[in-house]
């Protein structure tokens, strides 16, 4: 019923909002699920809510963080929902990426993705956004739900964690070639670091 109070022009400006949030929903989504089509079907199920939802929305304040944390509580209820199936099939969501064997390509970045994906949920989130979106702690805190202090606690354990991983190798290696990985983690970074 509020929705009907938007003007046409109000609506077509956050139509052209949202549609240019698109990449960034599903990178961010990418970053969550582990998984391309998973993340295409989170982004849609996010964007649906925030068009549903756009009475609530204020024009003029950050879109990005408002659908950023729909798309982050639809995956959180979606994941409580199906708690009790089985978990995503690592082997299944690399096959369906498709990169550039570059046997150039540093181990190094094929460990940290592998370490990233040992961190919990949270901390993952945390630290790519801060580190990988280049978002600020405050900006992260809004889009996460949180206070600034638990973002900051979150980035700071998920380093540390991540450190303690790859310091001792304790990842488990899945054999994906290093090339996906660097086309991977560099691909996310740099479409979160454009949402800026």
């Amino acid at each position: 019923m509020a929705a009907a109070e938007r003007s046409p022009a109000e609506d077509l400006a956050f139509k052209r909002e949202l549609v240019g949030l698109i990449p960034h929903l599903r990178a961010f989504a990418r970053t969550l699920t582990g998984d391309p089509t998973s993340a295409d079907d989170l982004a849609q199920d996010a964007m649906m809510k925030a068009w549903d939802a756009r009475a609530s929305y204020q024009m003029g304040t950050n879109m990005k963080a408002w659908t950023f944390m729909i798309l982050r509580n639809q995956f959180y209820s979606e994941k409580r929902r199906s708690w009790r199936q089985t978990q995503l099939d690592q082997e299944a969501a690399e096959r369906t990426l498709v990169a550039v064997d570059d046997p150039e390509a540093p181990v190094a970045l094929d460990e940290l993705r592998q370490g990233l994906g040992m961190l919990p949920p949270e901390q993952r989130e945390a630290l790519i956004l801060v580190g990988a979106g280049g978002f600020a702690y405050e900006e992260a805190a809004e889009i996460c739900g949180c206070a600034v202090g638990t973002v900051k606690s979150r980035v700071s354990r998920a380093r540390r964690a991540l450190h303690a991983i790859l310091e001792d190798g304790s990842y488990e290696r899945d054999g994906a070639p290093a090339g996906d990985a660097m086309q991977a983690i560099l691909a996310d970074a740099e479409r979160l670091s454009t949402i800026r």
